[in-house]
């Protein structure tokens, strides 16, 4: 049932004075905008995701670094002719001392080398982000030029 003096569609819900902007702006340039603005929007949301799963991967390597380094610290204090078991899946061989030296600086070298791509990874990530948002910022300022 329709009640007496009201109309139905969504537009005649509209303030006499927004549906007066709603029919002044020019489409193309919102169009445009709105596109830009969309776009640029999941690029932020995309690079945020990435940053993130950056950031862990790099949490993950300095542990790993920092793991390394103590065990080797410890292995260190021991006699040159210790052997010593390393863990591999559910066996352990039996190894020197400087073999496993040896992988535990290699482990570490490995993640500082990662850790700086994922830095590099990241940067490149921001900065993109910030070009996209300072070319709609130079696009809305061509649009007010106009």
């Amino acid at each position: 049932m329709r009640r007496r003096g009201r109309k139905t569609d969504a537009q005649s819900q509209l303030p006499l004075r927004r549906r007066m902007q709603c029919t002044n702006m020019a489409a193309p340039v919102d169009l445009e905008l709105k596109k830009a603005f969309t776009e640029l929007q999941a690029k932020v949301i995309d690079t945020q995701q990435k940053v993130k799963l950056a950031d862990i991967q790099i949490e993950q390597l300095n542990r790993t670094k920092k793991h390394a380094h103590l065990t080797d610290t410890e292995i260190m204090t021991l006699v040159d002719e210790t052997n010593m078991y390393e863990g591999v899946g559910r066996m352990f061989i039996l190894q020197s001392k400087e073999a496993i030296h040896n992988q535990l600086l290699e482990k570490q070298k490995i993640a500082e080398e990662k850790i700086k791509e994922l830095e590099q990874k990241k940067s490149y990530l921001e900065r993109s982000v910030k070009e996209a948002e300072d070319n709609i910022r130079e696009m809305l300022m061509a649009r007010r030029a106009q």
